[in-house]
């Protein structure tokens, strides 16, 4: 859609109310129609792309041209619903009508049933697993009953590639009433009074990053936005670049004339196409409006912005490694202070703020401080988006109010733990974060609660384990993860991790001493007091939490021998049953390591010293003979 330059705020309003019939169906707002009688939405967020979304569009309209209906329903694709679990989704405006698990064949039954014939596809809707009805609309879900969507609130709504459907849903409107009616120190003032707190890692005050910035001296000053999102299941910043990347260029340009910043950056791992190419035509169609560059809104102020390509450093992520990174140096983090807003990029005040940070400025502009700290708790505000994963039933993007329980999110909004399993623990903040166990389930998510128990807020990944994890074999999974992603700067993060990661091999290996755990706690505790940034001060976090609340498995491992998850190969010891075993020699004749005796219509027995704990046994027997001790 061409659309001619935006001069003024004026002009800005008058062409928001114009576009807003693009979005009547999905509001449901009676009299905003654009010539269509329906809108269908399809997710067309990474996840729902790679189960083939493009091709259930290609057919939607396929079906609707033979049937006659282009011109009555209009068929776009969105960024992310979140419910990913059940995706490929497919929703019908303005029903409401909320497709899950979606195939392109089902392309023709939607048109011909549901648009054509008024009867919504019964085995396309919603399946609840407790009551086994169908549930036709997002609303009534379980999903979905206690999100409140506020950075993630275009997401699912708007088409991503088209500014005009931003603007439509009151996008560049923060921008202009802080051009027209605030002061740079009125933007920090509110900002402070929200109560926003960065949604990177740390939680610091957005407001007082700001200040900080506009405070320093500088002719010349940068806007950072950190997307290099690389906690394992953290997918929460892709999925508002993908589903709404001009809310993150708008909150740039508004950081911008707080700070008195004319250039903005956004740090993005080349991991996330999707992510970089709606960004990219977001600039563009915002520069061509008028809305990116010179003379935003004819009020004097020039703020642009770039992307910067990362290559998917995880060190990168902390920001003094992301602005060497930009700077095309190694990754590295430096010492504070100086801090970036001092001297950060190029060696001159930088304001760095993530990608959900970003995403809720315009609402708190448009809607004010107090609205956005009515919400959450006395210190946490707002709502927090979580990636809920691991052996959870609901998998997908969670944004609920700061205060909201655990127990919440994991069994109302989770729907409980995959396949009737029991909960065991759930990891929160990543690689840094820790774990916390069933008596936390109550626990209010907040900053200093999760910080309390020994885990950290993070940037919102939530790993759920049921009883068949071992929680060493988490722990030292996560510090692979760590020892892989550390730039090896600082000696307590290089060795001291490595050293770490040695002692929890003996201990799943069963070849740990006695002191192991007590080494353990205190090397985590150096390491976390010496090491020169985040990355190295909160790794020992995980080992530190499982050691905290599963002491007893790792005596098991060190005293016992034995993984009471039976998860570690090299404490898994197969047995033969001898009341079962009918000496059919299936077992003896598939072992790779021939280390299983006995003749045929005789008992077999297995060498504990030769198994080598490969398991074809226990899968060739077909009378359960073998089992695991």
């Amino acid at each position: 859609m061409k659309m001619e330059r935006i001069n003024t705020f004026a002009e800005l309003q008058e062409r928001h109310q114009a576009l807003r019939h693009l979005l009547g169906l999905r509001l449901n707002e009676a009299g905003h129609k654009a010539g269509f009688e329906r809108d269908i939405l399809v997710c067309g967020g990474t996840g729902c792309i790679a189960s083939a979304s493009n091709d259930i569009v290609a057919n939607l309209n396929a079906a609707l041209a033979a049937n006659g209906l282009a011109k009555k329903v209009q068929v776009l694709k969105t960024g992310c619903f979140g419910f990913c679990e059940k995706g490929p989704i497919v929703l019908v405006q303005p029903e409401h009508v909320f497709y899950t698990q979606v195939k392109p064949e089902d392309a023709k039954a939607i048109v011909e049933e549901h648009i054509i014939g008024g009867r919504p596809v019964e085995r396309l809707l919603y399946l609840e697993p407790i009551t086994q009805k169908r549930i036709p609309k997002s609303g009534e879900m379980p999903f979905y009953k206690k999100q409140m969507r506020i950075a993630l609130r275009n997401c699912g709504l708007i088409n991503p590639e088209r500014v005009a459907e931003y603007i439509a849903a009151e996008g560049w409107l923060a921008l202009g009433k802080v051009l027209t009616e605030y002061s740079r120190e009125q933007v920090v003032d509110l900002m402070l009074k929200s109560g926003l707190r960065g949604r990177g890692g740390a939680g610091f005050p957005t407001g007082l990053k700001w200040q900080a910035a506009m405070k320093a001296e500088g002719a010349e000053k940068y806007i950072v936005c950190n997307a290099d999102e690389g906690d394992p299941g953290a997918f929460m910043d892709r999925s508002i670049m993908e589903g709404d990347p001009c809310s993150v260029l708008e909150a740039m340009a508004v950081a911008g004339y707080c700070v008195g910043a004319e250039q903005g950056v956004i740090y993005i791992r080349a991991e996330y196409p999707l992510a970089i190419q709606r960004l990219e035509k977001a600039i563009a169609q915002s520069r061509e409006l008028g809305l990116l560059g010179k003379n935003i809104l004819g009020s004097g102020f020039n703020f642009d912005v770039r992307l910067q390509l990362g290559a998917g450093a995880f060190v990168c992520g902390e920001e003094t490694a992301l602005l060497r990174s930009i700077e095309g140096k190694r990754g590295e983090p430096t010492t504070k202070p100086p801090f970036p807003a001092e001297k950060g990029l190029w060696e001159v005040p930088t304001c760095v703020n993530n990608v959900e940070t970003l995403a809720n400025i315009p609402p708190i502009i448009l809607k004010g401080a107090d609205w956005f700290s009515s919400i959450g708790t006395e210190k946490s505000k707002g709502t927090k988006v979580f990636a809920l994963a691991g052996k959870v039933n609901n998998v997908g993007l969670v944004e609920v109010p700061m205060g909201t329980t655990l127990r919440e999110v994991i069994f109302d909004i989770g729907g409980g733990i995959r396949g009737g399993g029991e909960f065991k623990a759930v990891q929160t903040g990543g690689p840094s974060g820790g774990c916390m166990t069933k008596e936390h389930l109550d626990t209010p998510i907040t900053y200093e609660n999760l910080q309390a128990i020994g885990s950290m807020m993070g940037s919102g990944g939530m790993i759920v384990m049921d009883e068949n994890t071992c929680m060493v074999d988490i722990a030292k999974f996560y510090l692979e993860f760590t020892l892989e992603e550390s730039c090896g700067k600082c000696t307590p993060c290089r060795i001291g991790n490595k050293r770490l990661h040695e002692l929890l091999c003996t201990i799943t290996e069963g070849k740990a001493e006695n002191d192991a755990i007590e080494k353990l706690e205190v090397l985590g505790e150096v390491i976390k007091k010496t090491s020169l940034c985040g990355l190295g001060q909160t790794s020992p976090n995980p080992v530190l939490s499982t050691i905290k609340f599963f002491r007893d498995e790792y005596e098991a491992h060190i005293k016992d021998h034995k993984c009471p998850a039976g998860v570690c190969k090299n404490l898994k010891q197969y047995w033969v049953v001898e009341d079962k075993c009918i000496g059919c020699t299936a077992c003896a004749r598939n072992c790779p390591a021939v280390c299983i005796s006995g003749k045929v219509k005789e008992i077999h027995f297995i060498d504990q010293s030769k198994c080598i704990k490969c398991g074809v046994c226990m899968t060739k027997c077909k009378f359960g003979a073998i089992e695991i001790r």
